[in-house]
């Protein structure tokens, strides 16, 4: 799976890039039909504490499939959006399977 990571209005340290990977390719242990992905992490100017934002947009041969989470830190947002992923992961192959 190819995996591009976008780190927008901050840059982002190796330890989250590699935190991100990795929970990635966890993903692609429930799917190995997933092309590639595309990880944006981006600060919002909010003046909330919860101001760290994780989107991923994942090529899946059922179409794209895309989740965004908004959190406290940048490691809970991934950890949400790749298990919402996850959930349409599953959903999508079953309905692909006809279940």
């Amino acid at each position: 799976m190819n995996i591009q990571i976008h780190s927008v209005r901050f840059d982002a340290d190796k330890k989250l890039l590699d935190f991100v990977s990795q929970k990635m390719n966890k993903l692609s242990l429930v799917s190995d039909d997933i092309v590639s992905a595309e990880v944006f992490l981006r600060l919002d100017h909010d003046d909330e504490r919860e101001n760290k934002v994780a989107e991923i947009k994942v090529e899946y041969p059922g179409g794209p499939l895309f989740a965004r989470k908004q959190s406290k830190t940048f490691e809970e947002a991934t950890d949400l959006v790749v298990a919402a992923l996850k959930r349409q992961i599953v959903k999508q192959k079953n309905k692909l399977r006809g279940v």
